[in-house]
C-alpha cells in the first residue's frame, strides 16, 4: 500500500492538469513558450503517473481497470468484477 501523501500529491497534480488544459492548449496554439513557462509544473500531463485507484501501487498499473496486477488478481479471483474468470486449459 501506497503512502497517503504519494496518493494525495498524484490526486493533485490530476486537478491542476484538469484546470489548467484549457489555458495550456491556447498558449501552445498561439506558441507563447514564456507564459507557458511561468505555468505550475504540475499542471502538465507529463508529470501523472498511473496508479492503482485502490491501493496507490505505481507499478503493475492495468489501464482498461485502473486498477494494479495485484488488486486485479484479489478481486478476479473473489468474483468481483464482472466478465472475468479464471483461465483454465
Amino acid at each position: 500500500m501506497a503512502r497517503e501523501s504519494l496518493k494525495a500529491r498524484e490526486r493533485k497534480r490530476e486537478r491542476l492538469v484538469a484546470k489548467y488544459s484549457k489555458k495550456r492548449a491556447e498558449l501552445k496554439a498561439a506558441g507563447n513558450y514564456e507564459a507557458l513557462d511561468k505555468l505550475p509544473k504540475n499542471s502538465s500531463p507529463v508529470r501523472l503517473h498511473n496508479r492503482c485507484k485502490l491501493t496507490g501501487r505505481p507499478k503493475g498499473y492495468m489501464r482498461k481497470f485502473g486498477i494494479s496486477r495485484v488488486t486485479f488478481r484479489e478481486m478476479a479471483s473473489a468474483g468481483k468484477i464482472p466478465g472475468v474468470t479464471k483461465s483454465s486449459w
